[in-house]
């Protein structure tokens, strides 16, 4: 496979996040909505860039308090937009804000993001876009491939990556 497995591997920023995450499907709430929040601040960006601004992320958005982060107001967002640990833009601040109540109702109707997921399981990407684009703010056919890939095709991935 080509790509972020052929570069990745080895680099201090990328290695580390490759070799651990990339790829692999996780459960947990908060690191299902760390992950689509980083997807979707990463659009017109570099990965690397959301490597670097990470931690950021994790303090700006209280470690991706799915609860916390649903109740954020205007004195949050205006926080968010003045925070240079993060990328400061205001159409993906409120997507995070949004997708933080849109995830805490999945909870409701599913019982949670990850059985939300496994209850869509299979879709092509097509699919995968349709239904996230009905369901999520400012996600698209990049942002929602990226986030598929290591949700639901970790385990297809993975025997291509020589890494895993």
């Amino acid at each position: 496979m080509t790509g972020y497995c052929d570069i990745a591997p080895g680099d201090p920023l990328h290695g580390p996040y490759h070799d651990r995450e990339y790829g692999f499907p996780a459960r947990d709430e908060a690191v299902l909505f760390e992950r689509l929040i980083l997807e979707i601040n990463q659009a017109g960006l570099s990965w690397g860039l959301m490597l670097r601004k990470r931690d950021g992320f994790r303090a700006a958005y209280h470690g991706f308090d799915v609860e916390r982060v649903a109740g954020y107001g205007e004195k949050d967002v205006a926080r968010l937009l003045a925070d240079p640990g993060i990328i400061r833009n205001r159409l993906k601040v409120r997507a995070a804000v949004h997708n933080a109540g849109v995830v805490l109702a999945l909870r409701d109707s599913h019982g949670g993001f990850a059985a939300w997921l496994d209850a869509h399981h299979p879709q092509d990407k097509a699919g995968w876009v349709k239904l996230f684009k009905k369901t999520f703010r400012f996600t698209g056919g990049e942002i929602t491939g990226e986030f598929s890939a290591d949700e639901l095709l970790g385990r297809i991935f993975a025997s291509f990556c020589i890494g895993k």
